[in-house]
């Protein structure tokens, strides 16, 4: 890139986008980043990509203590990533299948899967793609990962998940609230690296954060400078209160019934960063 490239692209990283803009850049399948996130997630000691290894246990064994899961069903994991949930439910007698669109996560996943004799059940692929029909007991996503979605491909999601349920099945996951927006402080950061978790290469990263509060919604945005061009990448963060959340379980023919402060059963009060929920699939 010349200087004039280099400059155009900084002051495009300042303009706030659209809400929910997405760009064309599908970075959990770009070779270099997938191998990075799958070395987050698998870091037992951290929350990022996923939650730590404590965390992780504790949310399994409270969704079998309440009932919620139990032996012999079979239960569907969105966004499963590496298989951490997967593993310790089918350990527990559960029937597991995980879906990820990580080619990276679902290879590693399934090649755990098979050294643990666990056999659960992969797929590499979208969400919106997928056909299941009246198979699961359970539903789950876990992380936030409801979050991510426009109230649009959120309700898509919702009927995808419905479909895949059982009469009177359930649906688990968690969201966050705005508290948890406001323990951290917007982004606008920017570094040079040789290599780092965006790029093999030499490049630079404009950090740049974007709220709109009356939306409830927060944009992450990152601006990849290299030598051959510029990505921009956004993640974006819708946040609901407990009454936002139960209005759009109500709207998509679920009820909710059970909820905490997160899903490994810690007392829910207003204000707290993540709310844990179990919806059940409305029969009719």
């Amino acid at each position: 890139m010349n200087m004039i490239e280099t400059i155009n692209a900084v002051i495009g990283a300042s303009k706030r986008p659209k809400i929910f803009e997405y760009t064309d850049q599908p970075f959990w399948n770009d070779p270099h980043i997938s191998k990075q996130m799958l070395a987050v997630h698998i870091d037992p000691n951290i929350d990022a990509a996923s939650r730590n290894a404590v965390a992780i246990q504790e949310t399994v064994n409270h969704l079998f203590e309440t009932g919620v899961l139990k032996k012999g069903m079979r239960v569907l994991d969105l966004g499963c990533g590496p298989g951490l949930y997967c593993e310790q439910i089918s350990e527990k007698g559960a029937k597991v299948v995980g879906v990820d669109c990580s080619e990276s996560s679902i290879r590693y996943a399934k090649e755990r899967s098979e050294s643990l004799s666990l056999g659960i059940e992969y797929h590499q692929m979208d969400f919106f793609d997928m056909t299941f029909d009246n198979e699961f007991d359970v539903v789950m996503q876990i992380y936030g990962e409801m979050n991510t979605f426009s109230p649009e491909n959120r309700d898509r999601l919702f009927m995808l998940i419905k479909k895949a349920l059982k009469d009177e099945g359930h649906f688990v996951f968690d969201v966050t609230t705005r508290s948890a927006r406001d323990m951290n402080a917007p982004k606008k950061n920017w570094y040079a690296v040789p290599n780092g978790f965006w790029s093999a290469g030499e490049h630079i990263v404009l950090e740049q954060s974007f709220d709109y509060p009356d939306e409830s919604t927060w944009v992450d945005q990152f601006t990849i400078i290299e030598e051959d061009g510029v990505k921009i990448i956004r993640n974006w963060f819708k946040d609901y209160d407990l009454e936002s959340i139960k209005k759009v379980i109500n709207d998509n023919g679920f009820e909710t019934i059970k909820y905490w402060g997160d899903l490994a059963g810690r007392e829910y009060f207003e204000g707290n960063q993540w709310i844990g929920l179990v919806a059940r699939k409305i029969k009719l």
